[in-house]
Order: structure tokens, then C-alpha cells, then sequence
């Protein structure tokens, strides 16, 4: 009869709460990053076959201030202190390169967030766990979106580590 192994998840890795906080600052971080870059990259890109993206880049810049604000709410509710420094953004003056840029941060926050879904649940914070995967649904379709205006299948990122 097999057993139940009680060892963490991958990429999991047990954190203290003050360490959740400053992954939590790193998100939020990441999270202004997104709202720049979506802000920029949605009133430069140029030429008729970005003007849809142009459009959805914008929407996207509203959907990630709201993703800031809920950060900010659980990092309060942990105890420590938002951060107000973004992370830095990338700028091009090839719509192609923005839209990478945007693929890529987006690939990242994304591992990291299903890495922050699994520390808050060790650390029975069920609720942090259930406002960060609704971030991570709204992310994941910024993601196909992106590989989509770029003429790509969304980057398949079920086995992929580097979350922390």
C-alpha cells in the first residue's frame, strides 16, 4: 500500500513569513514592471497588424495595476512594507522585440506566482494562495495573448522550474 510523501512540492521551498514578504515585494515589483511596459509598449507599437494587440496591451496595464493593488494588500496583511521600485523595463523600437519583452516577463511572473501559490499554502495561508492564483489565471492569458500576436503556441511551462 503506498503512502502519502509529506516532503514540499517542487519549487516549493519553505519560506519564513519575512521571506514571503520580500518574495512578495519581488512580485509586486514585477508587477509595476508590467503596468509600465503595457502603459509604453500599447502607444508605440505602430503599423496595422499591431493595432488589436495596441488595444489589449492597454486592457492588460489595468488588469496588472489590480494585481499591484492585491500584492500590496498581502504583503500589508504579512506585516511588511510594499515596495515602490519596479523592476526596469525593456524598451525597442521594434513592436516584435516589445511584444518578446512582454512574453518573457510574462513567462517569468508566472513561474514565479504557481512558486508562491505552494509557499503561502505551507505556510497555511490558503486565502494569500487563492488571490495569487486568480492573478496567475488573468497572467496566463496575458501570455497566450502575447504568443498569439507574435504567431506562436503559448510557451508550454508545465514542467519548467524557476520559481522561488
Amino acid at each position: 500500500m503506498a503512502t502519502k510523501s509529506s516532503s514540499p512540492p517542487p519549487d516549493a521551498s519553505p519560506v519564513s513569513r519575512a521571506q514571503l514578504i520580500e518574495l512578495l515585494n519581488q512580485d509586486l515589483a514585477r508587477e509595476y514592471q508590467a503596468i509600465i511596459a503595457y502603459v509604453v509598449y500599447s502607444q508605440v507599437l505602430k503599423g496595422a497588424e499591431y493595432m488589436s494587440i495596441a488595444a489589449e496591451l492597454e486592457a492588460h496595464a489595468g488588469e496588472e495595476l489590480q494585481h499591484a493593488i492585491t500584492i500590496a494588500k498581502q504583503i500589508d496583511y504579512l506585516g511588511g512594507d510594499p515596495t515602490v521600485v519596479p523592476k526596469p523595463v525593456r524598451t525597442s523600437d521594434k513592436a516584435r522585440d516589445m511584444l518578446r519583452f512582454d512574453l518573457d516577463n510574462e513567462r517569468q511572473t508566472i513561474l514565479q506566482y504557481r512558486a508562491r501559490i505552494k509557499q503561502c499554502e505551507a505556510l497555511e495561508e490558503y486565502a494569500m494562495a487563492e488571490h495569487i492564483r486568480e492573478i496567475l489565471k488573468q497572467e496566463q492569458e496575458h501570455l497566450t495573448d502575447l504568443a498569439t500576436a507574435l504567431g506562436e503556441d503559448p510557451p508550454n511551462l508545465s514542467r519548467v522550474k524557476g520559481g522561488s
